[in-house]
């Protein structure tokens, strides 16, 4: 259904009711000041309402005005969005937030790389324990720690994780089998799904109560174990590289019981997943940790 008046006059109303001026309307759209108040005058006379009112040295929307201007905005916004999705001008941006751990030990260092491949991308990454808000449409896509949440997702799991006590080469000449662990001091991580009791239980051990350090992000804890300041239990994936370069090593490989468990979701609104950029990221993603890309994505 077309609208009651053309979109130059929708476009000149939410100009104008915006900057609260005609003038003002009028320079940003190269039109001049009697154009804009005729193409105002035009749409009240059609619509058979008066939609701006004098204020001062300036205009301020009617209440009819204002109702207008909300679901005008609103419209033009999701214009702004469609376009954003079939555009192909300049660099293409990814915005990206992702789990603060994840993103300094797994991400961050093949950035690089996927930028090396895709030269007219653009990312931008932030990095927080909150999960991103999509209805304020300032991320494309999340990668979380634990179960997504929302409705409206497209999810991929990032494949299994496997956790096992890290400490660093010296640490680790003083621990032969699981029992070794109890005379150990164990770097606690909160905000985590596997901790310090499952797996002793896993291990047919007790667990014994400690009052070492504690941090609230894997990154700290892997830190803290390669400085030799205790034992963390925690992914090898994002200990990888703390592992390969020798810094830590899994004193009981072969010798414990180690968990696995799925600890990120790669997650995106239904519809960001048209997004060029998007799903050659997700597409990367899937690479680069060997999983199936979810048919959502490709």
């Amino acid at each position: 259904m077309r609208p009651p008046v053309p979109l130059s006059a929708v476009r000149i109303f939410e100009a104008a009711a915006r900057r609260r001026s005609f003038k003002a309307a009028a320079s940003e759209l190269n039109l001049s000041p009697s154009a804009v108040s005729h193409a105002l005058r035009k749409m009240e006379e059609t619509l058979g309402v008066v939609l701006f009112e004098r204020a001062g040295q300036g205009i301020a929307p009617t209440p009819a005005g204002e109702a207008l201007c909300d679901h005008v905005g609103r419209a033009f916004a999701e214009l702004n969005r469609g376009f954003d999705l079939v555009a192909n001008r300049g660099p293409q941006l990814l915005r990206l937030h992702c789990a603060p751990s994840f993103a300094a030990q797994w991400l961050a260092p093949r950035l690089a790389r996927f930028l090396s491949a895709h030269p007219d991308f653009e990312v931008r990454l932030a990095a927080g324990m909150d999960y991103a808000r999509f209805i304020t449409d300032e991320f494309d896509a999340d990668i979380v720690y634990g179960p997504p949440r929302g409705e409206g997702l497209v999810r991929m799991p990032l494949g299994l994780e496997t956790v096992t006590p890290l400490c660093n080469p010296e640490r680790a000449a003083q621990i032969r089998e699981p029992a070794d662990l109890l005379k150990q001091p164990l770097i606690q991580s909160d905000n985590k799904q596997v901790r310090w009791s499952h797996w002793f239980e896993r291990n047919q051990l007790t667990a014994q109560s400690s009052a070492g350090i504690r941090f609230d992000r894997s990154f700290l804890a892997l830190a803290a174990a390669a400085d030799g300041l205790g034992v963390a239990l925690e992914s090898t994936r994002l200990a990888e590289r703390e592992v390969a370069a020798g810094r830590l090593v899994a004193p009981l490989a072969g010798r414990g019981q180690d968990i696995s468990y799925i600890g990120h979701h790669f997650v995106c609104p239904l519809d960001a997943r048209r997004r060029a950029p998007l799903r050659v990221f997700a597409r990367w993603l899937a690479e680069e940790l060997g999983i199936v890309l979810s048919p959502d994505l490709g």
